[in-house]
């Protein structure tokens, strides 16, 4: 029965289940959001690096 994972209707029904949650308004702002949360741990990650490589 789930053999394949993801197929596109899956995805599809997934983006119109977070547009009923979230509204269309508030969509850019919590994309925003993620992106922000997401680049912290990267940069942290990278200062990391380059403090070992030192």
């Amino acid at each position: 029965m789930l053999r394949n994972g993801l197929e596109p209707w899956h995805l599809l029904i997934l983006a119109v289940v977070v547009v009923v949650l979230f509204g269309s308004k508030k969509l850019p702002d919590t994309a925003r959001a993620l992106g922000k949360s997401m680049r912290i741990p990267k940069s942290e990650a990278k200062a990391m690096k380059d403090e070992e490589a030192r």
